[in-house]
C-alpha cells in the first residue's frame, strides 16, 4: 500500500476498501518509525491530522468527496498552516504558529487532503543541500551518509522513504527539481504565478514557486489540479481558465521535439548521470520522439545572475524579521538598535546571513547599476534564449543535477561548490519556466539519478504527458530505497 499512487489510493478509499484514518495511522506510524533517522519532519500532531481523517471518512461517507479526499500529504514547512508550526527550518521562527492557511494548504485542505505534517527545509529556502536547518540535516533514505538535496529536502526524502505518498515543495532556483533528482521521485515547478505564494514565506518574491513532489508524473498532475489556480490575494498570481493538468497523459511521442542543450553536457557533467540521461532519450526515441541540438549560450551565466538577484530578494524580504512583531527576540539587549543586531545574529544562520549581506551590498548606493540592474538585463537574455530554443523543439531534457546526491560535508564550506550543484535549473526560474524532474537511472554507488524536462510557458500538462509516457514504459519512478528497513 505504501508503494500506491495517488489514483490507486482513491480507489481503495472510494470502494471503502481502506478508510482515511487507516491510511492516515499506516504513514504516521512510518513517520514514527523512520523520521527519528531521517529527520525529515519538524513537526507531526497525529492528534490534528487523524481528526482531518475522520472527517475525510465522514465526507467520503456522505457522497461528497473529492478525487483526492482522504489521502495524506506533507507540507513543506514554509508554508502556513492554520495552527500548525511553521518555521522555515529557522530559529526565527522556531515557535512560530500560523494563524492563517496558505492558498496552497487551503486548496488541498478543501479538497479533503490530510495533512501528515510539515517536513524539514534549508533555513528560509536557501541551499541545495539541506544541511543549513536549524532543526538538523535530513537524510537521504537511498544513503543516509548522502544528502537529499534542497531545499525542498524533507519533502523530498518523506515521499522516496514512502513517509508521504505526496508532498508540497518550494522551488526558487530548483529547490523541487533538484532534491527530486537525488532521491529518485518526480517533482514540477510550474510556470511562475500558476500557482499562488499566499502565505508561502518569502526568500527571493520574484523566483519563488510552489508546486508537487510525488513518485509519478500522474501524482503530479492530479496534485495539480488541486493547488494551481488564481487567488487575488497574491498580485503575482495569473488569472487564467481552470486546467485539467490530466489531459495530455494519453498523447502520444510521436512526432515530438526534444531539445538537447549543448550547454548540458559538457564539462562538469559526470559520466554516470550522462549516461543515465541518455538512457532515458533512447527510450523517448524508440516511443517516436526526435532529438535536435539546441543552445542556452547564457546558461553559464544562470548561476552569477541568480546570486544577485536572489539575495537581492532576500534582504528586503528578511527585513521583516526583527524580533518586534513575532518570531524569535534575543533574551539579551541594550537599546532598540542592538535588539535588532542581537536577534538577527542569533536567529539567522550562517547561510541566509550570507546571502542578507549580499543583497544588502548589490542594493547599495553606488553598486546597484553595476550589479542588480545588469543581473536583471542578463536575466532577459536568458529567458530569450529559452524562446528562440523553443522555435526548434517542443520540449528541452537534460540533466537535472551534474551528479548524483553529494555526502554530508562535502561542500558545506565551499559556497560556490554548493550553488554550482543548481547549474541545471536555475536558469528555469529566472525564465520564469515550467520544469521537472523524473528518476531516470540509479549510479553504480546506488543513489538515483534524475532526468530535466523544461517547457514553455504553461505547458505543464503537456510535460507531465511527456513524463508519463516515459513511466509507463520503465520502473525508476516505482523504486524504493532497497532494504529501506536497515539502512533507515
Amino acid at each position: 500500500m505504501i508503494n500506491a499512487s495517488l489514483t490507486q489510493l482513491a480507489a481503495l478509499l472510494a470502494q471503502k476498501k481502506i478508510s482515511s484514518v487507516e491510511l492516515t495511522s499506516a504513514y504516521l506510524d512510518r513517520i514514527a518509525r523512520f523520521n527519528p533517522v531521517l529527520n525529515a519532519f519538524v513537526t507531526v500532531d497525529e492528534t490534528a491530522s487523524l481528526a482531518q481523517a475522520a472527517a475525510a471518512d465522514a465526507r467520503i461517507a456522505s457522497g461528497a468527496a473529492a478525487t483526492l479526499t482522504g489521502i495524506p500529504i506533507a507540507h513543506k514547512d514554509i508554508f502556513c498552516a492554520d495552527g500548525w508550526r511553521t518555521t522555515c527550518g529557522s530559529r526565527m521562527l522556531a515557535n512560530f504558529v500560523a494563524p492563517y492557511d496558505a492558498h496552497v494548504v487551503s486548496q488541498f485542505k478543501n479538497a479533503g487532503m490530510v495533512s501528515l505534517g510539515k517536513t524539514n527545509m534549508d533555513e528560509f529556502a536557501m541551499g541545495s543541500s539541506n544541511e543549513t536547518s536549524y532543526f538538523g540535516a535530513v537524510k537521504n533514505p537511498w544513503d543516509i551518509t548522502a544528502v537529499p538535496g534542497g531545499s525542498s529536502g524533507g519533502s523530498a526524502a518523506a515521499v522516496a522513504a514512502r513517509l508521504a505518498p505526496a508532498a508540497t515543495g518550494t522551488d526558487t532556483g530548483g529547490s523541487i527539481r533538484q532534491p527530486a533528482a537525488l532521491t529518485g521521485i518526480t517533482g514540477l515547478k510550474p510556470t511562475y504565478g500558476v500557482v499562488s505564494r499566499y502565505g508561502m514565506i518569502a526568500f527571493a518574491s520574484s523566483l519563488d514557486q510552489a508546486g508537487p513532489m510525488a513518485k509519478s508524473a500522474e501524482d503530479c498532475a492530479l496534485l495539480m489540479n488541486v493547488m494551481a489556480g488564481f487567488d487575488e490575494r497574491d498580485s503575482t498570481s495569473l488569472e487564467r481558465p481552470v486546467e485539467d493538468y490530466t489531459r495530455d497523459l494519453a498523447q502520444p511521442m510521436a512526432g515530438l521535439r526534444i531539445g538537447l542543450p549543448r550547454e548540458y553536457f559538457g564539462e562538469g557533467l559526470s559520466d554516470e548521470v550522462a549516461r543515465g540521461v541518455e538512457a532515458a532519450l533512447a527510450e523517448y526515441r524508440k516511443l517516436g520522439a526526435q532529438t535536435v541540438e539546441v543552445s542556452l549560450p547564457n546558461t553559464r551565466l544562470s548561476i552569477p545572475v541568480y546570486y544577485v538577484l536572489a539575495p537581492a530578494e532576500a534582504s528586503t524580504n528578511l527585513a521583516r524579521f526583527d524580533g518586534v512583531r513575532y518570531g524569535y527576540r534575543a533574551p539579551d539587549y541594550k537599546d532598540l538598535t542592538d535588539m535588532y543586531e542581537q536577534t538577527r545574529a542569533q536567529g539567522f544562520g550562517a547561510e541566509v546571513k550570507r546571502r542578507i549581506m549580499i543583497g544588502t551590498y548589490v542594493l547599495s548606493h553606488g553598486y546597484y547599476d553595476a550589479y542588480y540592474l545588469q543581473a536583471q538585463k542578463i536575466r532577459r537574455l536568458i529567458a530569450q534564449d529559452f524562446t528562440e530554443a523553443f522555435a526548434h523543439c517542443d520540449v528541452i531534457m537534460g540533466p537535472t543535477t551534474p551528479e548524483t546526491a553529494f555526502d554530508f560535508g562535502d561542500k558545506s564550506s565551499d559556497p560556490i561548490a554548493m550553488y554550482l550543484s543548481d547549474i541545471y535549473t536555475i536558469a528555469v526560474n529566472l525564465a520564469g519556466l515550467p520544469g521537472m524532474s523524473v528518476p531516470c537511472a540509479i549510479a553504480a554507488n546506488g543513489r538515483p539519478i534524475g532526468l530535466q524536462l523544461i517547457g514553455d510557458y504553461f505547458s505543464e500538462s503537456r510535460l507531465l504527458g511527456i513524463a508519463h509516457q516515459y513511466q509507463r514504459v520503465t520502473d525508476w519512478h516505482e523504486r524504493m530505497p532497497p532494504n529501506s528497513e536497515q539502512q533507515i
